[in-house]
């Protein structure tokens, strides 16, 4: 008997459905292309249930002809490419001949097509991938393709599908991406009956980007543009104050295609590398064009990913796209702040130094130019009712002459400290209520010598000096607290909460997981599609840092969850690093001391990372240095 035999057709059309289908937004993807490439101006998606029980998608294209309808859901069917030449130069967003035939195999479709200035319409009814029903039809001109009860038949496939706001998030992602790519097309995207995008077709980027993504990110971006005889880059870039904390809204289009690309992501990221700081990132609308010979669109099942011939010319083109963008921000955000610097003066007009009066707001815009004096009086006054109208005296003797003091600004209603606490700690303040939550835990004798660079703790130790990283023994700490179930959740109110818009997927992955991050000491709500609104933190997060720990959160929720407590130290890390003490803050003499202590016992010797948090000097050492011994 033969060990190797062919597999039945549907078992095949089976797997091979699943290389292009492997939930909502697969299908919603394909279907979208297709109408695309049908060179429709409109196209309406619809969806309910996160797309598992309901897909519709509408466009006005060129329809399909009554002869062949059936054909079009035959594997490897397509209009688009005729032989293996078309494989070199594909300028289609489709050319496989798969979408149609995979995504019937699993689901039950129906079509109703017609072609501009046909009497009549065709309809076909499938399940399974079988015809059950053909007929002539009234419809209007273009196609429309129905997608229900996705993976019918299939239920192995449906364990692994997501929660209905998982995959709705999903398929909102794919059509914003597709809607991106093409401004010069209406999309309508509705779900459960309610319209989310709207875009006008009116061939702008800039509106487009303002239909989809807000108004918050459009003002955020600069036009940028590159071009040589081989690619040309063309769309926006944010400028540096506009860095988020993730990578959610970079968007790439090769040719009009949305792709995944590390390439493009570094050739980005490095034009800003001297402009944000670690863990800040630009976002991007970008339109890579090349000849269709020097891309490779036929890599990946679901093309979402490509090859270039010439990586080096696509990587200039982009560096030098964004690199330009972010000078021309710069330089006009500097001729800005002269121009405004122009058109006031320290004391005011002739009008204002003979009255006495001084206007506050004119002290703003010193402090943008270098006033460092007049930004903090601007700061201290508006924490205390709003700005105001000074007299010139007043603000020379007051705020020139004695010394300013800084106070970190808090929208936390309460400040009640945990026992792992220590970030929230005033600046240069010896004797805090916080110092009193370090206790030793430890009965070996040392001797605090101090700290260096508000970085490392000295002491003197058994013949020895050591030099401790505080934020790494802090983090540690907390680490190992969230990793043993120790850890004592302070939850703190905010005055107003925190909107942090990280993209659909993302903010999906934070309500899905809302009860486990109500464990940690954060309370997130929806706020649209794309964005969250966080009410609650944990005491020892800085507000500030809100979005960047809910970022780092996401990738870990999206490589493994928190199903098994192994997959959750990712999280633990991410909260543990922010909640700890920062490098460059000064702290006070007993929370040294507590930490040292935790180092001394053997408690705590290495970071969550794996670095060490000690360097230890002996005497003998030193004694060699210096020429003693």
């Amino acid at each position: 008997m033969p060990k190797i035999l062919e597999l039945e057709q549907h078992v095949a059309d089976l797997i091979a459905a699943g290389e292009v289908v492997q939930r909502p937004s697969s299908v919603v993807k394909e279907l979208m292309e297709n109408s695309i490439d049908s060179g429709a101006s409109i196209v309406t998606v619809e969806i309910a249930s996160g797309g598992m029980t309901y897909i519709r998608v509408t466009d006005n294209g060129c329809g399909i002809a009554a002869e062949d309808v059936k054909t079009a859901f035959l594997r490897h069917a397509t209009s688009k490419l005729r032989d293996a030449h078309g494989l070199e130069a594909i300028g289609t967003l489709g050319f496989r001949g798969e979408a149609l035939a995979a995504i019937a195999a699993v689901s039950r479709v129906e079509l109703m097509t017609r072609e501009p200035g046909a009497n009549e319409g065709t309809s076909l009814t499938l399940e399974a991938g079988v015809v059950v029903n053909m007929s002539p039809v009234g419809s209007p001109e273009g196609t429309t393709i129905i997608v229900r009860d996705l993976f019918f038949n299939t239920p192995a496939r449906l364990k692994f599908m997501k929660t209905d706001r998982a995959e709705s998030s999903g398929v909102a992602s794919v059509v914003l991406k597709c809607a991106l790519s093409r401004p010069d097309i209406s999309f309508r995207f509705i779900k459960d009956g309610k319209t989310e995008y709207h875009t006008p077709g009116d061939s702008r980027v800039d509106s487009c980007i303002y239909s989809l993504l807000g108004r918050e990110i459009e003002a955020g971006l600069v036009s940028a543009e590159s071009s040589d005889e081989a690619v040309s880059v063309s769309g926006f870039v944010s400028t540096p104050a506009a860095a988020r904390g993730n990578r959610s809204y970079q968007f790439f289009f090769v040719n009009g295609r949305v792709i995944r690309s590390l390439l493009l992501q570094s050739a980005l990221e490095q034009a800003y590398k001297n402009t944000l700081p670690s863990g800040r990132y630009p976002s991007c609308v970008l339109f890579i064009t090349t000849k269709p010979g020097n891309v490779d669109v036929n890599v990946h099942p679901a093309k979402t990913e490509v090859k270039f011939v010439s990586e080096k010319q696509i990587f200039d083109g982009v560096y030098y796209a964004a690199l330009g963008a972010i000078d021309k921000a710069q330089l006009n955000s500097t001729n800005s702040i002269q121009a405004e610097s122009d058109s006031v003066t320290l004391y005011g007009s002739d009008k204002n130094r003979e009255s006495g009066n001084y206007n506050i707001l004119n002290t703003e815009a010193q402090g943008r130019t270098g006033g460092y004096t007049e930004r903090r009086a601007v700061r201290e006054t508006a924490g205390h009712g709003g700005f105001k109208t000074m007299q010139a005296d007043e603000f020379l003797g007051t705020y020139v002459s004695e010394p300013i003091k800084e106070y970190p600004y808090s929208n936390k209603l309460s400040s009640t400290p945990s026992q792992f606490s220590g970030s929230d700690i005033p600046y240069n303040t010896p004797q805090n209520k916080e110092d009193e939550n370090f206790t030793s835990g430890s009965d070996k004798d040392f001797r605090l010598i101090g700290e260096a660079l508000n970085v490392y703790i000295i002491i003197e130790y058994e013949n020895s000096i050591w030099l401790i990283d505080k934020h790494a023994a802090h983090e540690r700490i907390h680490f190992d607290a969230l990793r043993n179930g120790k850890y004592e959740t302070m939850s703190e109110s905010l005055i107003s909460p925190v909107v942090c818009r990280l993209g659909h997927e993302d903010t999906s992955l934070l309500l899905d997981n809302a009860g486990f991050l109500e464990t940690l000491g954060f309370s997130v709500e929806s706020f649209g599609e794309d964005s969250v609104a966080v009410r609650h933190i944990p005491s020892e997060i800085d507000v500030g840092d809100t979005e960047s720990v809910l970022s780092e959160m996401c990738q870990q929720l999206r490589h493994g969850g928190v199903a098994l407590p192994s997959q959750r130290d990712g999280l633990f890390k991410s909260i543990a690093c922010k909640a700890a003490i920062k490098a460059g803050r000064a702290s006070g003499h007993r929370e040294l001391e507590a930490l040292a202590a935790r180092v001394v016992s053997g408690e705590v010797s290495h970071c969550p990372h794996g670095r060490p948090v000690a360097f230890e000097i002996t005497k003998a050492t030193l004694d060699k240095g210096f020429g003693r011994i």
